[in-house]
């Protein structure tokens, strides 16, 4: 990259700070383009703001050298400048999107008002703002309910239960976090939330917000049963943000088409992250957004032979139980800790290993597909999840007698 090359990144969370801290260390520079007030943070570990266990600062990134604070209103690729909404343009010789996503706000009845805002007591949960909003409301005994089961969902529920809060969880799928866990793993989860005092409903449906004077009051289910609230977290999914890539003209799906090189439509514009769809697939977690990053920083630093082929991902939730990490966890739980990767349920002719401990809440399995580990998943201890991974990752077959795999389940100093 030569050095009069401008880099200018759209967006300051993980993947855009991701990129312009790797572009450093390689000898280069971007200007990264962020619209939130606050300073960049990690996203992932909002709930645990939410939860007290941490204050704001802990989940601060280091801010890149180059962080202006603006919204950005447009592109105009012709002349490679973007606009930002208080009517500066800032050139760029190659622009990278890491918009991120926005929360998916479902289509419920009294949800918004004419104005388009949402009414009092009803939160997404997404940005530092979100979390603000919501720590600011919750105390010992408000009732709060969170519309959503996903790991998003499971997250803002711990967080608020052990604030005290009286939290009912709508989940209109068949059991929680059904994407990442499998029937066993989810269990576990509902298990652990109800220790907590959560109170868990699957196959529900929200039809309806019911406000008075502008604040939610209740939340309707679709075969009428109403829920009194005082809190209501939207916890429904993420969808990429992809809008300014659409409106200048750049190819969009689902998210920012992509390819092997991040790089979009126009040859000038690359795009990473949450609002990145790579070879059909927006991952949506923080591994990929990250590993997107540091590919193209080497390929901007000059690295002929950099490429993306896609990203194995691992997710983990620690769901502690506690506000006081140091301190002991309410009515006696210990931290309770999950991690899924891969195909966490088996095809025909595939062979499954698994491993639970009804006493203690500890479940381990993985799944092997022509002596390969496909994927797994652990809940209650993680100390496996180390050498586990890397097997997974590293795609190789495993040894034909299953001894190795079965030390693979069992040896808690894999981590």
């Amino acid at each position: 990259m030569t050095s009069n090359t401008r880099v200018v990144v759209i967006g300051a969370g993980l993947a855009g700070v991701r990129l312009a801290r790797r572009l450093g260390e390689l000898g280069g520079s971007a200007l990264v383009v962020g619209e939130e007030e606050h300073r960049p943070y990690n996203r992932v570990l909002l709930a645990e703001v939410l939860a007290g266990r941490y204050e704001p600062e802990v989940i601060s990134l280091p801010a890149p050298p180059e962080l202006v604070r603006a919204r950005v209103a447009g592109i105009d690729r012709l002349a490679r400048t973007v606009r930002c909404a208080d009517g500066t343009e800032i050139a760029y010789d190659t622009l990278v999107l890491a918009t991120g996503s926005n929360p998916v706000l479902p289509p419920l009845r009294g949800l918004f008002s004419p104005d388009h805002e949402l009414p009092e007591g009803v939160h997404a949960f997404r940005t530092m703002d979100d979390c603000l909003g919501l720590s600011k409301a919750v105390r010992p005994g408000v009732r709060a309910v969170v519309v959503g089961g996903g790991l998003l969902g499971v997250s803002a529920a711990r967080a608020l239960a052990v604030r005290g809060a009286q939290v009912v969880l709508a989940q209109q799928a068949e059991r929680l976090m059904e994407r990442q866990l499998d029937p066993n793993a989810s269990k576990l989860v509902l298990r652990h939330l109800r220790d907590l005092g959560v109170e868990v409903h699957t196959e529900c449906r929200v039809r309806d917000v019911r406000c008075l004077g502008g604040a939610v009051r209740s939340v309707e289910l679709a075969d009428g049963y109403a829920l009194d609230a005082d809190l209501v977290v939207l916890a429904c999914g993420v969808r990429p943000r992809a809008g300014l890539a659409k409106e200048a003209g750049l190819a969009v799906h689902k998210g920012v088409l992509v390819d092997d090189e991040l790089r979009t439509s126009d040859p000038h514009i690359r795009a990473v992250g949450d609002c990145a769809q790579h070879d059909g697939t927006v991952y949506g977690l923080a591994a990929p957004a990250l590993e997107q990053a540091d590919v193209l920083a080497e390929l901007l630093a000059g690295d002929a032979n950099g490429r993306y082929t896609g990203t194995r991902s691992l997710t983990r939730l620690t769901l502690t139980g506690r506000n006081d990490p140091t301190g002991p966890a309410p009515s006696g739980l210990a931290p309770f800790d999950l991690a899924a990767f891969g195909e966490t349920e088996p095809r025909p002719g595939d062979d499954v290993v698994q491993l639970t401990d009804a006493t203690r809440g500890t479940y381990r399995k993985v799944v092997v597909r022509d002596d390969r580990l496909v994927g797994g998943v652990l809940v209650g201890e993680l100390g496996t999840v180390g050498a586990l991974a890397r097997a997974w990752e590293g795609a190789e077959p495993l040894p034909a007698d299953g001894a190795p795999l079965l030390h693979l389940l069992t040896n808690d100093g894999g981590s």
